[in-house]
């Protein structure tokens, strides 16, 4: 069965899936800088730059708590820890959990979240440059590769921010216990806050 096809996820589920909270806040930035609301501060920060208020364009919780959170100039570690943010993470969990796609106990992405992300990788590669590729494509590829994807296709913005460099990663692999970051609030405990 082709997971693809049943599951519908936004580019922010399929990062926290891929590489927990900092990866789902991560697209989340991305989503308001490529909208003109965000950009980047001091060194490793990001600011607000403009309101989000297009009536066209759906905006999900999570970017919308991200936005509120940049009322002041902060880093990633700061955004993170900002209770909108935390309050939106933890609802990210709990519609993933509810999908069966991310586990209490052990925490982490189910067998069907790791499947789901392999075919979408398979499906939709990393692009080579930013060329041709929409708002949306370029979202997935942030949402699927993470740094990889940063580096080569907004390298300028995610190096400024502090998305990658010294200042931060959005790789799982590299940061033991990824879902203890981004706060807590829905009762999961073992480190899947």
């Amino acid at each position: 069965m082709d997971t693809t096809s049943t599951i519908r996820l936004e580019p922010h589920e399929i990062a926290f899936l891929r590489g927990g909270p900092r990866a789902a806040v991560t697209v989340a930035v991305l989503t308001l800088h490529l909208r003109g609301a965000v950009g980047p501060g001091r060194p490793a920060t990001m600011r607000t730059t403009g309101a989000l208020n297009d009536p066209e364009q759906a905006v999900p919780a999570l970017t919308k708590a991200v936005h509120s959170a940049l009322y002041r100039t902060a880093g990633m570690g700061q955004l993170l820890e900002r209770q909108g943010v935390r309050s939106a993470l933890t609802e990210v969990r709990r519609g993933l959990r509810a999908a069966g796609l991310l586990r209490a106990f052990p925490p982490g992405p189910t067998w069907t979240a790791r499947r789901t992300l392999r075919s979408l990788r398979a499906r939709d590669p990393l692009p080579e440059s930013r060329t041709g590729l929409t708002n949306d494509e370029l979202l997935l590829a942030v949402a699927l590769y993470g740094d990889q994807a940063l580096t080569s296709l907004v390298p300028r913005f995610a190096r400024a921010a502090g998305l990658v460099g010294r200042a931060g990663t959005t790789e799982l692999e590299l940061r033991p216990g990824w879902g203890a970051t981004g706060g807590s609030g829905d009762g999961g405990g073992c480190g899947m806050a």
